[in-house]
């Protein structure tokens, strides 16, 4: 708005300053099922990481299965392995690891996990806004074109801005000139002091001429932003320092804002008082009230505020004390400015911001105040009420729809001006999150899981269990990312992080969960059951290297497990040498396998094996065939066949 260059004298000036897996199981082999053998996969890397091997892999998956099954303490082990081996993880793995870390006392470490959890998506909360909301324009377009608007016809050259009802009639702040002989003027505009006025609205709806409003409340300097308790007998407004005569200024000789109350006597406002968390030191302006009056909001720069200017809240007593100020937190404000805060009679709270992403200069956004005094996430209500210029002091009437806000947008009459609204339609994003959760590896639906729903903090919203369908759905607010957890006997649990659209609909998260324990039987590969691809070697020789000698200890755990139990190894190549070659080299790199297994305790009489070369293609990647490197590599596998299990 043009009146914001008056810094700190007029009453714009707050505008200005304004899972994974929880543990598997161990199951000793079903008496009905003699052929196969069940591996619990968690507790074979346990063993394995106990020899000294590093994975990082493995130990999120172990420090996950402890966490999920509430045993913080043992998870902290493994997180530890994790960042000690790698501090570059996920955003949710500082988090998880400052839990845990709590849990053992080491407090100072867990607050530098959560600092860093918080730099993932920067410190700055307009940072993280933007970061949220990287399509905010698609989302400011989704709520936009549900308002019908026009000029109020009250407005003059001047600045005429910030609205409220009372009784039929809509008081205003204006600087116009009403040709008082006396009047003073504001340096920096060369206008006059702000102060209220009041219109009729006829039985038209249209607003009659403006006629100057509580002639004891108006001062020689600024008065504007007024708010009505329900029965008229009070109200609450904003004016420079200045009482009885007195102006009070702050320790650089600066008259800043307060609040101040005045009641209605004979007809007559009077009585004016201020308010009592007033400082010279601070400004405090734009009161609303509570559909209930019991709740005074309003915006100030006051200690504790996270910006320019914050919006706060203050309780009012039964005898008209007042309790202590309360900021509205990081939902509502920024580092930016937050100012002229409207309750609506439906809980909604409305509000001017630059801190939020917008469309420019100050937008209004709306937040619903839930039933505990906390805000669901703020919208912009879209245009063309917002555009690119500052928007402010939006007023609805919640029966009929109609409103006014104020805007220095082109085209105006003076420096700001009154706009009267018919909003549309309501704003309302209505989001389901479903999906179907299956089995990865057959595709079957998974009946009777349970799934979990968390916020962005991992805090638990909700939980439910798949249908006979394998179908799970939440209700979820539009514009948030949440966490899904689902969990089923014998499968991993599995976490899934999804963001919701900003318009009505059903978001789609579908989710596959893999065995924890592996069923295998004779001619089942042990490859397949943890994920094994190949047995690394240096290129042409056939020497295991440390990332085979990691796979091969898994290997070594579970025929540790079953005594009875014969391997037979294969060794495969893709065709990129000539037949014979490939043939010999994987014969080698089998043999070099077994012997492995036979220095670190396997009886050479449970395993077989010789290198198949490329004469077992998966793929058509033969001689002469032009394939990419991932196709090469499918070919490039190690097998470990169950030829006999007791």
């Amino acid at each position: 708005m043009k009146i914001k260059k008056l810094v700190y004298s007029t009453l714009i000036i707050l505008v200005a300053l304004q899972g994974y897996s929880q543990k598997a199981k161990v199951v000793a082999a079903d008496k009905k099922y003699d052929r196969y053998a069940y591996v619990d996969a968690i507790a074979t890397y346990e063993r394995v990481a106990e020899k000294g091997y590093k994975d990082e892999k493995m130990f999120q998956k172990l420090g996950n299965a402890y966490y999920f099954n509430a045993e913080l303490e043992k998870a902290a082990k493994w997180y530890g392995e994790l960042f000690a081996m790698n501090q570059e993880q996920e955003q949710e793995y500082y988090y998880r690891y400052s839990q845990c870390l709590k849990s053992v006392g080491e407090y100072a470490k867990a607050d530098d996990m959560l600092e860093q959890f918080n730099k993932k998506s920067g410190n700055d909360k307009r940072a993280k806004l933007f970061a949220k909301h990287k399509n905010y324009l698609e989302e400011i377009k989704a709520n936009s074109g549900r308002f019908n608007i026009e000029d109020a016809g009250i407005n003059s050259e001047f600045s005429d801005y910030g609205t409220a009802f009372s009784g039929n009639k809509l008081v205003f702040a204006s600087a116009r000139d009403t040709g008082n002989v006396s009047k003073r003027v504001f340096q920096w505009t060369n206008q006059s002091f702000t102060n209220l006025y009041a219109s009729e609205v006829n039985s038209r709806g249209n607003l009659e001429a403006p006629k100057p409003f509580g002639n004891r409340m108006n001062s020689k300097f600024h008065e504007s932003t007024p708010v009505f308790t329900k029965d008229g007998k009070t109200v609450y407004f904003t004016r420079n320092n200045f009482l009885d005569g007195k102006k009070g200024k702050d320790d650089k000789k600066i008259t800043l804002l307060k609040l101040y109350k005045a009641t209605l006597e004979n007809d007559s406002w009077g009585n004016v008082t201020e308010l009592p968390f007033n400082s010279d030191q601070y400004s405090v302006a734009h009161p609303m009230l509570s559909p209930d009056d019991k709740t005074l909001y309003f915006a100030s720069d006051m200690p504790g505020t996270f910006g320019q200017s914050d919006l706060f809240k203050v309780a009012i007593n039964d005898i008209g004390s007042f309790g202590k100020p309360e900021n509205l937190g990081a939902t509502i404000n920024t580092e930016g400015r937050e100012t002229f805060p409207y309750v609506s009679d439906e809980n909604e709270l409305y509000f001017a911001s630059d801190g939020h992403p917008g469309l420019g200069g100050l937008d209004v956004f709306v937040s619903k105040v839930e039933q505990d005094g906390s805000f669901k996430e703020v919208q912009n209500v879209g245009a063309p009420l917002n555009g690119p210029q500052d928007d402010f002091a939006f007023l609805i009437d919640s029966k009929t729809r109609n409103g006014f806000f104020t805007s220095n947008r082109t085209g105006g009459k003076g420096y700001d001006d009154i706009y009267k609204f018919t909003e549309t339609r309501k704003l309302v994003c209505k989001q389901e999150l479903a999906g179907i959760i299956t089995d990865s590896e057959t595709g079957i639906v998974l009946p009777n899981v349970k799934a979990s729903l968390f916020n962005e903090k991992f805090e638990l919203l909700k939980g439910n269990v798949s249908d006979e369908k394998g179908h799970y759905n939440f209700d979820v607010e539009c514009g948030k990312t949440y966490y899904v957890r689902a969990e089923a006997v014998d499968y991993e649990t599995k976490e899934s992080k999804v963001s919701i659209i900003t318009t009505n609909g059903t978001t789609i998260l579908p989710i596959a969960l893999e065995k924890a324990e592996c069923k295998v039987a004779v001619g089942g590969d042990l490859a397949k059951c943890f994920g094994i691809k190949t047995i690394y070697f240096d290129l042409d020789k056939s020497l295991i290297k440390k990332e085979a000698a990691f796979e091969l200890e898994k290997i070594l755990d579970v025929m540790k497990q079953y005594p009875a139990m014969k391997l037979d190894i294969r060794s495969h190549t893709d065709s990129r040498q000539s037949a014979k070659y490939n043939e010999a080299l994987s014969d080698r790199r089998a043999k070099s396998t077994i012997d492995w297994l036979v220095k670190s305790g396997i009886d050479a009489s449970r395993l077989t094996g010789k290198g198949c070369g490329e004469s077992q293609l998966v793929n058509s990647c033969a001689d002469g065939v032009k394939c990419t490197e991932e196709q090469h590599q499918a070919n490039r596998r190690s097998e470990f066949i169950v030829t006999s299990i007791e």
